[in-house]
């Protein structure tokens, strides 16, 4: 069992903000699969399914970015799962726009929602796939990441969302050093 687990904002009004794009990436894997999301047992949205003879979770928490780590505690404590076999998506603004970096582990990097789940599970060590949304030079990085993404953006995003799905299906199927190799390389934005 191997949970997708994509962090994002309830609401409509948070709908194609630039801090939803974890939802985004999941929201694409579940069409593609044919899944449909119901409530969890707790703070988050769940569809289950299957993807190369590996039963998949898809999930979104729904505590807000900031607090997701209780979300991801809650999913654990019904799914025991190791940190291992979950892979976080998420939106940085410190990678450019498209830009997709995949890792087995590290710091918040200054996301707050990697540092509640951090906080939550007590350690660092759960792989995640960071997609760029740029404007880490912003003083105002709040209205930034809650903001639209503008119609320029949009085009890119489209794209990479679909790619960022299909990195997270490749860490399921061929593993997260494959992912890496793969995905980390390709620096070029569609």
């Amino acid at each position: 069992m191997f949970a997708l687990i994509g962090l994002g904002n309830p609401g409509r009004e948070y709908l194609r903000t630039r801090h939803n794009i974890g939802f985004m990436v999941i929201d694409s894997l579940s069409r593609s699969l044919q899944v449909e999301f119901k409530p969890g047992e707790d703070e988050y949205l769940i569809a289950q399914g299957e993807y190369g003879g590996e039963r998949l979770l898809l999930v979104k928490p729904t505590t807000y970015v900031n607090r997701s780590g209780i979300a991801i505690t809650q999913l654990l404590s019904v799914f025991p799962l190791l940190p291992s076999r979950i892979l976080v998506v998420c939106d940085d603004v410190n990678l450019p726009l498209g830009r997709i970096r995949i890792r087995r582990s590290g710091s918040d990097g200054g996301h707050k929602g990697l540092a509640s789940i951090i906080y939550h599970l007590g350690e660092e060590g759960f792989p995640r796939l960071r997609i760029g949304i740029g404007g880490g030079e912003r003083d105002n990085l709040v209205d930034f990441v809650l903001g639209d993404f503008t119609p320029e953006e949009e085009e890119v995003i489209g794209k990479v969302i679909e790619r960022a799905a299909e990195a997270c299906l490749v860490v399921v199927q061929e593993g997260l050093e494959e992912a890496m190799n793969r995905y980390n390389r390709n620096l070029d934005v569609p």
